[in-house]
């Protein structure tokens, strides 16, 4: 009996640990705006090679007749982001990397996410992005050195090529800190503080081969049985591995065919070229500011909205993966003590891919129901786009008309960005506190911040208006205000006293 009750004891806790953890992964992706949501998507297919991506699973999407549909994205088929094109990219930068070891002169094909490089820097002309030298200075401000280990650190990052790699040996850059620098270092000096700068994002940054480079990736991994094999092959069979001979490698390590099949798709998933990518991603992401949700307003008056999906992938769990794990299950009996380490690997990699997938249509439902109840609540705005017309709204009335919690509402809110008719705003734009008139009128504290500016803008420059008298002339258009809560709405708006507006 009290075997049974520490059983079901250990089971609950177990499943109130799982709902938390899939509970804190919707969270972080509610959070996320749709830019941020494609890096993370991307980073989850690199880490996790049980998920990939469908060519037939739709988004789900709101099928209530209402003025507010979410109407489907009507983008065209280039809008539809192939990840399996990115895979076999990645794939073929690994094997351009690989085929030109030792030709280090010359300019090797870069990972561009499928564009070339004219179409790379036309879309990147928006914004001023963080150069790759700047991304890792930051880094090593961050990072606790001596003034020469900075000094040493500085002349390093600045000698990496474009991949990331250090291509020079230390001895020569003993020489040059010496002539340029009146540095006096050893070589092993230089390569202590090269360790440090390894430990950098991305991981393989500063690696002086591409051998090194793939170590690098491989060591930042959660221990498995894998991982070690990752290792040996990068380490011991690695002119085998260049050379794509992977029956001698499959045959050196005495794996079946389906680990050999595992192996050989995570060793691929390897990035030769970690500087490249790095720049890449920081350029996209700041780039220009893109909407999360578009809302559309016709001349009638009718309002629809659309969640952006921008080149979001279909994901799904990897068919080789869940046939796998099926294959295990049916075979528990006859395992070995490798192939049981492949199966609880295998499924952590399936379960993740569906708690990941679960977490993302959770993503698109909340962000669907709260965008929906913000152009309800804000009706008169999306048909106007006047500011006057933003009624006094809180996170606990979208709360109350979609059933989410409060932390939910702030989550997605956050960072995001509506399209309009009239323009682009910040969700957080539409959410104002409410102020109650003497005869119960409520009006949105935007509305009489706006009144107030007019007011201001509008006065006499040689004599403008004290606080009491911006409070009157409030009170002559219908908003009695105090005198107090005048001063407290202009510092708010960042203008300045009377005695400074002249």
């Amino acid at each position: 009996m009290a075997q049974k009750q520490i059983q079901e004891q250990r089971q609950e806790q177990k499943l109130q640990q799982t709902i938390s953890a899939q509970q804190l992964l919707q969270a972080q992706l509610v959070e996320l705006p749709i830019t941020q949501l494609m890096e993370r998507i991307e980073t989850e297919m690199h880490d996790n090679p049980a998920l990939e991506t469908s060519s037939d699973e739709e988004w789900p999407g709101m099928s209530e007749g209402s003025d507010y549909d979410d109407a489907a994205d009507n983008g065209d088929d280039q809008g539809d982001y192939d990840v399996q094109r990115e895979r076999e990219e990645r794939s073929d930068a690994l094997d351009a990397a690989l085929e030109n070891i030792g030709r280090d002169d010359e300019e090797l094909p870069v990972y561009h996410d499928g564009m070339t490089t004219g179409e790379e820097r036309e879309e990147m002309v928006y914004g001023d992005s963080l150069s790759f030298y700047d991304q890792l200075t930051q880094q090593m401000n961050e990072t606790d050195l001596s003034a020469r280990e900075r000094d040493i650190m500085e002349y390093l990052i600045g000698s990496l090529d474009d991949d990331g790699l250090l291509r020079k040996d230390l001895d020569s850059i003993c020489d040059e800190l010496a002539i340029y620098h009146n540095i006096d270092v050893t070589a092993k000096e230089i390569e202590s503080v090269l360790m440090k700068l390894q430990e950098f994002d991305p991981a393989g940054i500063g690696a002086r081969s591409l051998q090194e480079c793939l170590l690098l990736q491989i060591d930042r991994r959660d221990d498995s049985q894998l991982k070690s094999l990752m290792a040996e092959v990068i380490r011991h069979y690695f002119d085998e591995f260049t050379k794509k001979h992977w029956d001698r490698i499959r045959s050196a390590l005495s794996l079946n065919e389906l680990q050999a099949e595992m192996l050989q798709k995570e060793l691929r998933r390897l990035n030769p070229k970690p500087g490249a990518s790095m720049g890449e991603a920081v350029g996209r992401s700041m780039q220009q500011i893109i909407p999360d949700f578009i809302v559309d307003t016709q001349d009638d008056g009718t309002i629809s909205f659309t969640l952006n999906n921008g080149e979001l992938p279909q994901l799904q769990v990897s068919q080789s993966f869940a046939d796998l794990l099926k294959d295990y299950q049916q075979n528990k009996e006859g395992l070995t003590r490798q192939m049981k380490e492949a199966l609880l690997y295998t499924r952590q990699k399936v379960e993740a891919a569906h708690s990941f997938i679960e977490a993302v249509r959770t993503r698109h439902r909340t962000l669907t129901v709260t965008m929906k109840a913000i152009i309800q609540l804000q009706h008169r705005f999306f048909e106007d786009g006047d500011e006057a017309s933003l009624r006094p709204m809180i996170l606990k009335d979208v709360a109350a008309k979609t059933g989410l919690d409060l932390s939910t509402i702030s989550r997605v809110s956050n960072s995001k960005y509506v399209l309009t008719r009239w323009g682009m705003f910040p969700l957080k734009y539409f959410f104002s506190d409410g102020f109650v008139t003497e005869s119960g009128e409520e009006l949105s504290t935007r509305e009489i911040k706006s009144i107030l500016r007019d007011i201001i803008e509008a006065e006499d420059k040689r004599h403008p208006l004290s606080d009491d008298a911006l409070s009157d002339a409030l009170r002559q258009r219908g908003y009695p205000v105090a005198r107090r809560t005048v001063a407290k709405y202009r510092d708010q708006l960042g203008i300045p006293v009377a005695r400074l507006r002249k």
